[in-house]
């Protein structure tokens, strides 16, 4: 959920795609459809979310790139010192190192791009967080309902 390389949405439906694969569950290909489609739109929303949080907030494709890779470089160079704060701190420092390298002359506008970039890769974040502990949760729901045969 929380690296943007990584589709966790698809991810998270390709699990529940591979249970109904055992041979001794029905398919149910509505279900199937239903979430695969969900899946699809959160896995779409979480690259949009955070080019509409920069426009909103003035931001450029400069700060919208500073933030992935201010998530990654959080994740892994600032990750043993702040702990899960990183994964905080990475995106918006990496909006607005992104943003004053596209404009450096103004800085209060790339701290306000920083920030709409932020809310935007927060956001994309928590709908792709949702979705996944609700698949688990499906997930877990139909090995239990057909424990007798899986087990």
């Amino acid at each position: 959920s929380f690296l943007p390389i990584i589709p966790g949405a698809i991810t998270s439906w390709i699990g529940l795609f591979l249970v109904y694969k055992i041979s001794y569950i029905e398919n149910d290909w509505t279900f199937l459809t239903i979430t695969l489609v969900i899946a699809l739109v959160v896995f779409l929303m979480d690259y949009i979310l955070p080019s509409l949080g920069a426009k909103k907030y003035g931001g450029t494709k400069a700060g919208i790139i500073g933030t992935t890779i201010g998530l990654i470089a959080g994740i892994f160079l600032l990750g043993a010192f702040l702990g899960p704060f990183a994964i905080i701190v990475g995106p918006f420092a990496g909006a607005y190192i992104g943003e004053t390298i596209g404009n450096p002359k103004d800085k209060k506008r790339a701290l306000r791009a920083a920030f709409g970039s932020f809310i935007g890769f927060l956001s994309g974040t928590l709908l792709k967080f949702i979705l996944g502990i609700t698949y688990l949760y499906l997930y877990i729901k139909i090995i239990l309902k057909h424990k007798e045969i899986i087990f």
